[in-house]
């Protein structure tokens, strides 16, 4: 049998999150199993493996989405360590996790929030012909992106940002989902993440539109929110001192924060961290061949 829990990850509310599907003793399944698990609860999920022998890692994590497997995944990874904490596996504070886009450092307390590592960003302005092909597939007016910057920002995978006028515009988007993936490929990126200025200072809201996961939208993305803050401080929207706060999933009904600081060497930011909490939802068993 296989051992599922569905962890809320990056909760605003009790209600809130976005659900990961977590096997924490998953060194007997093979991809496609995985990658089942993935479609049946229809969720980006994570696998708990032994790390390889040439890692310094204490775990190796794999992610599956509907499609196929993930390099990285910001959610599922602290959903993961949740539960491994939970079943009292955690040894330490400090763990190294090993995964397809590079390890990736953890800070688990004994209690509360948890926080993970992501790479200095890389940020890349887009053409404005671009900002009217996204114009197009977001159902905004032509010219709607003219005095705005769309650009691709990359931690562990590449996230196209896109400014969006107002949190309330930002919610009644509707993409033409058909196109989308198109569009991110033309980019060169694995998905849309519009975002819009929060009321108070260092508060953002954004929605994520994948390109292809076998999901129209996410409702917590930690990837791309790191993507966006290392956007925002290109942008000068945000100090390099200051925290900033990712809400995502409001439109969806699963409102969901995610708290963002960078972490610096010298005067310089090297890297940036990505912390929440998580709600244990449900546990359920399956056969691994059957799943």
């Amino acid at each position: 049998m296989t051992d599922i829990k569905i962890i809320r990850v990056f909760p605003a509310t009790e209600y809130g999150g976005n659900p990961a599907p977590i096997v924490i003793a998953a060194d007997e399944l093979d991809n496609e199993q995985m990658r089942k698990i993935a479609e049946v609860t229809g969720h980006e999920s994570g696998f708990v493996q032994k790390p390889s022998e040439v890692s310094p890692a204490d775990w190796q994590m794999r992610y599956f989405v509907p499609n196929h497997e993930m390099e990285m995944c910001g959610h599922a990874t602290i959903g993961a360590l949740w539960a491994l904490r939970d079943a009292g596996l955690i040894a330490g504070e400090n763990q190294l996790i090993e995964t397809k886009s590079g390890l990736v450092r953890a800070i688990v307390p004994k209690s509360g929030a948890i926080a993970i590592s992501q790479p200095l960003g890389v940020v890349r302005k887009l053409s404005r012909k671009a900002g009217e092909d996204i114009a197009s597939v977001l159902n905004l007016p032509h010219d709607y992106f003219h005095n705005a910057v769309c650009m691709n920002a990359k931690t562990s995978r590449t996230k196209t940002l896109i400014p969006i006028k107002s949190v309330e515009e930002l919610h009644q988007l509707k993409p033409n989902f058909e196109h989308i993936r198109s569009v991110c490929n033309q980019m060169e990126s694995t998905g849309l993440y519009p975002f819009a200025v929060g009321k108070e200072r260092g508060h953002f809201h954004a929605r994520q539109f994948p390109s292809n996961s076998g999901y129209p939208e996410d409702a917590a993305t930690g990837i791309a929110a790191s993507a966006l803050a290392f956007g925002l401080l290109d942008l000068n929207y945000v100090e390099d001192t200051e925290g900033v706060v990712i809400h995502q999933g409001e439109a969806m009904n699963f409102p969901s924060r995610i708290d963002i600081s960078f972490e610096q060497q010298d005067g310089k930011v090297v890297s940036c961290w990505l912390k929440g909490e998580c709600i244990v939802e449900r546990s359920m068993s399956r056969v691994a061949g059957h799943v």
